[in-house]
C-alpha cells in the first residue's frame, strides 16, 4: 500500500511539474511564434506619399520574411495623430504596429497641449527604418530657377506665394517654418490631406510650390523634370536626387532637416515578443532587398536598438518643442 501511495505521489508531482512547464510554455515561446496571423501596419497619410511608400515596402519584406501578411491601414489626419491614437488603444500583442515618424512622435507631442495617449508610454519602439529629406519643389513655370531666386522673389512680394504640404504640423510643414524663420520670408501654407494631393496641385499649375519627403511621389516628379526642385533639407545631398542642392547651399546656412520613420507597436510588449519582432525587423533592412529598394527611394536606413530608437524620440521631441516656439506656432 505503501508503495501505491509513493507512486501516485511521484506521478502527482510530475504531473504538477508538466502543469507548470505548460504554463511558462506561452511566455518563452511566445516569439518564436510570432507572428501567427495577419499583423496590421498602419500609416498615418493617405496613400501615394513617402510615408506610404515606406510603410509599403517594410510591409512586404516582413510578408515574405514571416509568410504572415502584413495589411497596410491607412488612417490619415491630424499629422498622422488619428492613426497613432488607434495604434496607441489597441491590444499590446504586435498584431498591431504602425510607421512611426516624426510627426507622429516628435512634431505633434511638440505642439500639442494634450494628447490622449503617452507617445512614449504607450508605445513599444521596435527598430527605426531610416531617414529622407523634405524637399522644396515649385511649378516648372515658376522664374525661379533657384532656391536664393525663390527668398528674393518671396520677400518681394510677402504673403503672395503658396506652397502645399501633406498638412498642418507634419516634417514638410514645419520644415518650411523653420526655413521661413531662418530666411525672414512670408510665403502662405495651403495644407492637404496627404502629400499626393499638394503634388498634384503643383504639377498641374494650382498652386506655386510643395514641399514633401523626397521618397514617392516627388522623387519621381523631379525625375521625369514636372516639377523643379529647388533644394533638400538635408546637410548633405541625396545619392537619389545628387543635382539637387540643399538649403545650406541655396543660401540658408545651417539647416538641416530630415523625416525619419521606424516601427512601433501598442507597449509595453512581452519581452519574447518585443525581441523576435525587433530581430526580424533589423533582419530584412540588413539581409534583403529591403534596403536597397529604400535607398533608392533616396531613405537613408539606419535599424536600430529599441533603446536607441526612444532616445532619438525624445531628443526629436526636445528639439521640434524648440522650433514650434519659436515659430510662433499656436499649440493645439
Amino acid at each position: 500500500m505503501r508503495k501505491i501511495v509513493a507512486f501516485l505521489a511521484g506521478l502527482a508531482f510530475c504531473a504538477g511539474v508538466a502543469s507548470t512547464a505548460q504554463a511558462q510554455a506561452p511566455a518563452a515561446g511566445a516569439g518564436a511564434a510570432f507572428p501567427g496571423k495577419p499583423v496590421r501596419l498602419f500609416v498615418g497619410y493617405a496613400p501615394g506619399g513617402g510615408v506610404d511608400t515606406a510603410a509599403r515596402l517594410v510591409g512586404k519584406a516582413l510578408t515574405e520574411h514571416w509568410g504572415t501578411t502584413v495589411v497596410i491601414e491607412n488612417r490619415p489626419g491630424a499629422a498622422g495623430s488619428v492613426a497613432t491614437e488607434i495604434v496607441a488603444k489597441s491590444p499590446k500583442d504586435g498584431y498591431t504596429a504602425m510607421l512611426c515618424q516624426i510627426a507622429s512622435h516628435a512634431i505633434t507631442p511638440a505642439r500639442t497641449r494634450s494628447l490622449p495617449y503617452d507617445h512614449i508610454g504607450d508605445f513599444a519602439f521596435i527598430s527605426m527604418i531610416g531617414s529622407v529629406p523634405n524637399v522644396f519643389m515649385v511649378h516648372p513655370s515658376m522664374p525661379s530657377k533657384t532656391l536664393r531666386e525663390f527668398i528674393a522673389m518671396a520677400k518681394a512680394s510677402p504673403g503672395r506665394i503658396n506652397f502645399g504640404s501633406s498638412g498642418v504640423g507634419a516634417s514638410p510643414h514645419l520644415s518650411i517654418e523653420l526655413f521661413k524663420l531662418t530666411a525672414g520670408i512670408d510665403i502662405v501654407h495651403v495644407p492637404y490631406k496627404g502629400a499626393a494631393l499638394a503634388l498634384t496641385d503643383v504639377m498641374g499649375g494650382q498652386i506655386e510650390a510643395s514641399v514633401g519627403n523626397l521618397a514617392g511621389g516627388p522623387l519621381s516628379a523631379i525625375r521625369s523634370k514636372r516639377l523643379r526642385a529647388l533644394g533638400v533639407t538635408s546637410a548633405q545631398r541625396n545619392p537619389q536626387a545628387p543635382d539637387v542642392p540643399t538649403f545650406a547651399e541655396g543660401g540658408v546656412p545651417g539647416f538641416d532637416v530630415s523625416s525619419w520613420y521606424g516601427i512601433c507597436t501598442p507597449g509595453p510588449l512581452s519581452k519574447p515578443v518585443h525581441e523576435k519582432f525587433t530581430a526580424d525587423m533589423v533582419h530584412v533592412l540588413e539581409k534583403s532587398a529591403l534596403r536597397q529598394q529604400l535607398e533608392d527611394q533616396g531613405i537613408a536606413v539606419r535599424s536600430s536598438t529599441p533603446e536607441e530608437f526612444v532616445a532619438h524620440v525624445k531628443a526629436e521631441t526636445a528639439r521640434w518643442a524648440k522650433v514650434v516656439k519659436a515659430a510662433n506656432l499656436a499649440p493645439q
